[in-house]
């Protein structure tokens, strides 16, 4: 008989702390998660509830695109214990990223520059938090004697939104993404997968978007197909990112200067006004890329995109995407010489993708082909 979720084999029961042990452990949790630059915690159950269903149908639909891993790995994702046998909590925690003085609405405006999503303008959050969450488990183990554990940031199938909702981190609102009232939505989560029994957090009653749908409204290539349902093929984000073949003509216009990541629907969320600034080193940006000229960027050759990205969730693209997505960000900026000279070097670049799009861009400010 399956046993079920969270809980612990009888033969092991004897070995975990008491409950009066546990409440003290959680005490010291959020202690340590504030020493290590997490902004808050909260411990979950393994069971996301409507969150798999719906994960389910928005897989049936393709919404997903490209992205086959997302059903790759069969229940796992919904199911932590699946993913790591005897899992009974999961600890997820949240870090703000924002770094104060960006001015992304100023970037997105200055259409002859390069619009990059805030999270990816520092360092690779990946490895900055895996560390942490590392780091977190280790004083837990060695405060309880006892439990396993295991952490994880984008690294494996978990439906991190779901869970940290059930933590009482936030909600997920109509643009997919979790909001928490005291902070907005300008942060990273990961988790720590435990099978010790920790008393579980409070989740909120109710999600706080009301009849707002202003991140529904705005989104420049209309990916939301209604509210909590996002259709990434249209989505900007994946179109920069997991995409890897030639964009949809009909999307490039719609993208503006945006070449790797898309905030719209963080930009105007109301509840962002709640964001806090991150005071993390590590997350300011890097090689002036929070305001780069696009022109000049489409000049960087495979070797200082490499040297330039090193360290950075930007380099996951490679620079074959990376000149993809110039060209359509400088098919749409006004024209200049500057701009024509960018994509005129690009213009028999080796890579067809990468011809293909810079074509496209020169017609659009009246260069025919060769």
């Amino acid at each position: 008989m399956r046993k079920q979720s969270g809980e612990i084999p009888a033969d092991r029961s004897r070995d975990l702390p008491s409950p009066a042990q546990l409440d003290d452990l959680v005490a010291k949790l959020h202690t340590w998660a504030g020493e290590l630059g997490f902004q808050q915690v909260g411990i979950a159950g393994v069971d996301p509830g409507e969150h798999a269903a719906q994960l389910q149908r928005w897989l049936d639909a393709g919404h997903h695109g490209e992205m086959r891993y997302m059903a790759d790995h069969g229940s796992k994702r919904a199911r932590p214990e699946e993913l790591v046998p005897g899992t009974a909590r999961v600890i997820s925690l949240r870090m703000d990223y924002l770094v104060q003085g960006t001015q992304p609405e100023r970037v997105l405006a200055s259409t002859d520059r390069a619009y990059i999503s805030r999270y990816a303008l520092g360092r690779d959050y990946h490895k900055l938090i895996r560390k942490r969450l590392a780091i977190l488990a280790r004083r837990i183990e060695a405060e309880a004697r006892a439990g396993q554990y295991r952490a994880f940031v984008d690294s494996a199938p978990v439906l991190e939104r779901a869970f940290a909702e059930q933590a009482g981190l936030g909600w997920i609102a109509k643009n997919s993404m979790l909001i928490n009232a005291d902070a907005g939505s300008w942060f990273f989560l990961g988790e720590i997968f435990t099978d010790l029994p920790l008393p579980l957090s409070t989740p909120q009653s109710s999600k706080h978007c009301g009849t707002c749908t202003a991140c529904l409204d705005i989104c420049p290539t209309e990916a939301f197909v209604g509210p909590f349902q996002l259709d990434a093929r249209r989505c900007i984000s994946y179109l920069t990112i997991e995409h890897a073949g030639s964009i949809d003509p009909a999307l490039r216009p719609l993208m503006g200067n945006r070449i790797f990541g898309c905030d719209d629907c963080q930009l105007c969320c109301p509840w962002n006004k709640f964001a806090q600034a991150t005071g993390e080193r590590d997350f300011q940006p890097r090689h002036g890329l929070a305001d780069a000229e696009l022109a000049e960027l489409m000049l960087w050759d495979e070797t200082t995109y490499l040297a330039n990205t090193e360290g950075s969730a930007i380099r996951r693209i490679g620079h074959e995407r990376w000149l993809r997505n110039l060209a359509v960000a400088l098919g749409n900026a006004p024209s200049s010489g500057a701009v024509i000279r960018a994509l005129e070097a690009r213009r028999d670049h080796a890579s067809p993708l990468v011809r293909e799009h810079v074509a496209w861009a020169l017609a659009r400010h009246g260069i025919s082909p060769a």
